[in-house]
């Protein structure tokens, strides 16, 4: 058994099933010895359950050409029902990610279909960027959701897909608003969410790889 000084990181990495085996049994050992941080674990898995629930839908499942089609503006998104947006699926066919809280980067939902150093790039953009943004009060976001219609056709055209800001009210979450950002070669487009207790969550999208996507890939944290 190894044993080691462990942190909010591990954490992570056990939610997401990427602690190394020797370590479990320590690990376990210093979360029952910390109580906040076993909290914090409790937190992270039921706010990674409620993300997944959000995303139902394109977990693992290859993007149909016609959903890469909505995404492009070629043909008009489907809904199930009134109360429930398929933007989720739309948008599989580009690059997602969900960050949280402290930029704590989980589990994969789905796969992008990138290299792995081309994912972790992306991933870690993403995170730096909801790192420094949602912990601003008054400079968070370029565009505010009171601007909404502005704000989506704007990084629809900057992004070169069509987004539409996810309704993710069922979840606790309201949209503060959003900007635009540098990706890799390209640009991402990052919506920022808050509920009531002030806790914020950020989706960072980008077409750079829509064209090798296969479904949707996640993190989440807080």
């Amino acid at each position: 058994m190894s044993r080691r000084d462990f942190s909010e990181r591990d954490i992570h990495m056990a939610l997401d099933g990427e602690l190394p085996g020797d370590e479990r049994t320590a690990y376990e050992a210093w979360l029952e010895a910390n109580a906040e941080m076993k909290a914090k674990s409790a937190r992270y898995a039921a706010d990674r359950a409620a993300l997944r629930a959000a995303f139902n839908g394109v977990l693992d499942e290859p993007v149909p050409v016609r959903l890469s089609k909505v995404v492009q503006g070629e043909a008009p998104v489907v809904r199930a029902a009134p109360s429930r947006s398929r933007w989720w699926l739309a948008a599989a066919a580009a690059a997602i990610l969900v960050i949280g809280g402290a930029g704590g980067y989980l589990a994969g939902i789905g796969r992008l279909g990138l290299e792995n150093t081309a994912e972790d790039q992306l991933a870690e953009e993403a995170i730096a960027a909801h790192v420094i943004y949602a912990a601003e009060k008054r400079h968070a976001v370029e565009v505010p959701a009171s601007d909404k219609d502005h704000l989506q056709s704007w990084l629809s055209n900057q992004v070169g897909l069509k987004l539409v800001a996810p309704d993710l009210a069922a979840q606790g979450f309201q949209l503060v608003g959003g900007r635009l950002l540098p990706a890799g070669q390209g640009k991402a487009a990052m919506l920022l969410y808050e509920d009531d207790k002030g806790e914020r969550i950020s989706l960072f999208v980008t077409a750079e790889s829509a064209a090798k996507a296969k479904g949707t890939y996640g993190s989440e944290e807080d």
